[in-house]
């Protein structure tokens, strides 16, 4: 009953293995005394088997659960122990018959079965950590009918249990993981550091720092989101220099004893009380507010005079190529033009930079598509909207080589810990495609203008035809255009849903809502401004490409219909030489001074009539098509009614 051999009974299979053991008895016995005596031998094997598990498992390679488990488990034997002494002596005095000693070993049976069948599973899968205790628990509730084994199994599994609580109370309580074995449920990435944030396009700091692993103890599993989370947020605060501990912590101590409701209902105000603080210190402390209001101000030109600004006096360095653009001296210009605008009052302007990519934005949209498999969790563009690809690759061929700096250009902002978890490098990149769509947009408007303002220059000089009168209004039509598209996107898009996301702001109870509502605000901008939308940003593209050699062609071609009289007198004569007039065309004010004295050579010139034709006959396909993918569109998504109808007048041309 000890494990050990005597003289009538011998064991043949001694190790412990998923077959029962085989116990071999003198074949002289009795054949009565042979029954009687196999009634008792599986509470020799359960033993045996219980015995060599607790041996084992309090090796120092099983963990802390396995530890704690098998110590309750050596009380148990200890329990055996003293019956089986208390059996010896009773045979010592002659008391005991083998009917008694099985009387006496009914008790034991059941308890000892119970733990066998635990053990042997336990063994054959190598359990340790919470499977152990979940299969304690999933035994515990097999065990319904049997009151003792059961009440045995909760015993066992409330002490094995104890290491594993003293961890969570680390965690829960000071953020720390105290886990030597690897048995916690929360797994932490030691390799992912915070500063990760300003550089990784995922932002897996934030959900792969620490994660969950499969194995849960199922009395954990409603509240494991809960205390992965509890110790994120005091891990965030001490990242910022500050020590923090849960007020209660060294009163009350989590334990499974007792009524279930009260180690959740302690894990739930550690919760509240960490997410509390780390809010108060990123909203407070750290003014996440007046940061985003900053970074609105240059990614989605709420304050637009600093640009207004910059593309004047970086004029000459923006329209070379990328690969020739100086960016320290774009950085230099950028911070003038934010000295001596609106921006010189925001306390936090120091922090803006400027980048030039190499990639146009439909092109840099193929590349971040291409590259999601290379980053640790599905990319953000494809979980928004199911992208094309090859609608992309198609849109953004043969645009390399004529790329220059004002379609590459973008702004970046220097974000700090604990900012860098609202304002990621994930977050900036978003921010960086909205404010490329705005700034080339912007672009487009100024050369049209441009135009415009040549335009001006020609009226009452007595045209007669219609060539000027049709660059006249399709000058208006493309300005019209893209002030439309502008204004939709400010005012209906970036505004309205701006304001929105304050007031959730304002009311959010942790960080992790504040960063939910944050990345809700930027894809909706980037769905809503087109951004995500490849076949409708290909056609976007398009018309600026027609808008833009418009303004080209327009700027050269106009001065091309006059030439100066033969005049000696006239001082715009003298030379003859064409390039001047186009130099004296550039200034308005000079050719109103001089328009006297230019007398039109012909009414129809056919290469300004031919070119303003094709612009034309361009723009109002591209925008024919653009209109009809709207309408499409428009049934499953409001906001492409929106813009459809901001094209509407347009249509109607």
């Amino acid at each position: 009953m000890v494990g050990i051999e005597g003289k009538y009974i011998h064991v043949k299979q001694g190790r412990l293995k998923d077959t029962s053991m085989v116990f071999q008895m003198d074949s002289s016995m009795d054949l009565s005394l042979c029954e009687l005596t196999k009634r008792v031998l599986p509470l020799c094997e359960n033993y045996i088997i219980v015995s060599q598990f607790t041996e084992t498992r309090s090796h120092f390679k099983y963990g802390l659960v396995n530890h704690a488990f098998a110590a309750a488990l050596r009380a148990i034997l200890q329990d055996y122990h003293a019956m089986v002494a208390q059996l010896e002596h009773q045979f010592r005095l002659a008391r005991l018959s083998l009917q008694g000693l099985w009387f006496f070993c009914q008790p034991m049976m059941g308890a000892m079965q119970a733990l066998s069948v635990v053990l042997r599973r336990a063994s054959a899968k190598q359990l340790s950590g919470a499977a152990i205790l979940n299969l304690l628990q999933s035994q515990a509730a097999a065990m319904a009918g049997d009151n003792a084994a059961r009440s045995l199994l909760q015993k066992l599994a409330h002490a094995a249990s104890a290491p594993y609580f003293r961890m969570l109370e680390r965690w829960v309580y000071e953020g720390v993981i105290d886990d030597p074995y690897g048995e916690f449920f929360i797994d932490e990435n030691k390799g992912l550091q915070k500063e990760s944030l300003s550089q990784d396009y995922n932002a897996t700091y934030w959900q792969q720092r620490y994660s969950l692993r499969h194995d849960i103890p199922g009395f954990l599993t409603s509240v494991a989101e809960t205390i992965l989370t509890t110790g994120k947020y005091l891990n965030a605060v001490r990242e910022c220099g500050h020590t923090i501990r849960i007020p209660f912590s060294d009163d009350v101590k989590l334990t499974n004893a007792g009524a279930r409701h009260q180690y959740l209902d302690r894990i739930n105000i550690a919760y509240n009380f960490a997410s509390a603080e780390l809010l108060n210190l990123i909203i407070n402390k750290f003014d996440l507010l007046a940061r985003l209001r900053s970074v609105k101000h240059y990614f989605l030109l709420d304050q637009g005079d600093f640009l207004v600004h910059f593309m004047d006096i970086a004029k000459e360095e923006l329209v070379k190529r990328p690969s020739a653009v100086s960016k320290e001296k774009l950085q230099s210009l950028l911070e003038l033009a934010l000295r001596t605008s609106v921006a010189a009052a925001d306390p936090y302007h120091e922090d803006l930079t400027c980048n030039v990519e190499r990639l146009s934005l439909v092109a840099q949209l193929q590349h971040i598509l291409k590259d999601r498999a290379v980053f640790s969790e599905p990319n953000f563009l494809s979980e928004l909207l199911k992208i094309d690809l090859s609608s992309l690759e198609t849109a953004s061929q043969g645009t390399a080589e004529s790329l220059n700096g004002l379609e590459t250009f973008t702004l970046d902002y220097k974000v700090r810990w604990p900012l860098s978890l609202v304002i990621s490098r994930k977050a900036l990149t978003k921010y960086q495609l909205i404010f490329r769509h705005l700034f080339h947009c912007k672009h487009v408007e100024r050369q049209l203008c441009t135009t415009w303002q040549a335009h001006q220059a020609t009226r009452g000089l007595g045209f007669v035809g219609t060539s000027m009168q049709r660059s006249y209004v399709l000058c208006q039509q493309m300005l019209h255009f893209m002030q439309s598209f502008e204004h939709y996107m400010t005012f209906e898009v970036l505004e309205p849903n701006w304001h929105i996301m304050g007031s959730k702001l304002q009311s959010s109870k942790s960080v992790d809502e504040v960063i939910q509502h944050h990345d809700f605000f930027l894809n909706d901008c980037l769905k809503k401004c087109m951004v995500l939308w490849p076949s409708i940003l290909k056609k976007l593209e398009k018309l600026k490409d027609v808008c833009l050699q418009y303004a080209r062609a327009t700027q050269w071609l106009i001065p091309s219909l006059f030439v100066p009289q033969q005049n000696n007198h006239d001082p715009l004569s003298q030379n003859g030489n064409k390039s001047q007039d186009v130099k004296g065309f550039k200034g308005t004010n000079r050719l109103r001074n001089a328009k006297t004295q230019l007398t039109l050579v012909k009414t129809e010139d056919s290469n300004f009539k031919s070119v303003i034709g094709k612009m034309a006959d361009d723009f109002k396909k591209e925008l024919s098509e653009l209109l009809l993918m709207l309408s499409t569109g428009s049934q499953t998504e409001p906001c492409l009614a929106h813009m459809a109808q901001s094209f509407q007048a347009l249509g109607q041309v």
